[in-house]
């Protein structure tokens, strides 16, 4: 088989949020999409994970219990890692949602979320990504 055979490898969407039916319905909806999905319960636990480097597009929640959503956000933007972030709160307040979009945010949607419109965001936080996809070939 020859390199233009290959398969491209599929998008790898992680899923931050410590509401397990949340990450389990997102997971579900992301696979049937077509996407990777991989779910943590933590900041913590993602950061801990070996799936960081290879996360096209971070789906986050912004109120958790140890390091916040937002806490992360500035922490991957400190580290210089530019994952893109869609947000997916509950506790949705104005300052978090321009704190949010202010530090780099695709988007910052309220629960419950319309898949629809979940899925719009990802293709909207992708673009990058498949560009560097593109420019590794």
């Amino acid at each position: 088989m020859n390199d233009k055979n290959k398969m491209k490898p599929k998008p790898l969407i992680a899923v931050v949020d410590d509401d397990s039916s949340l990450r389990e319905s997102t997971q579900l909806l992301l696979r049937s999409a077509g996407y990777r999905a991989e779910v943590f319960a933590s900041a913590r636990e993602f950061l801990d994970s070996p799936r960081i480097d290879e996360t096209a597009c971070l789906l986050l929640d912004v109120r958790m219990p140890g390091m916040d959503g937002l806490e992360l956000q500035r922490f991957l933007n400190e580290a210089q890692r530019q994952i893109p972030i869609i947000f997916i709160t509950a506790h949705a307040t104005d300052n978090a949602e321009q704190r949010a979009r202010k530090a780099g945010a695709v988007d910052f949607l309220r629960k419950p979320v319309n898949d629809e419109k979940l899925l719009s965001a990802i293709q909207t936080a992708l673009k990058g990504w498949k560009d560097d996809e593109r420019r590794r070939q």
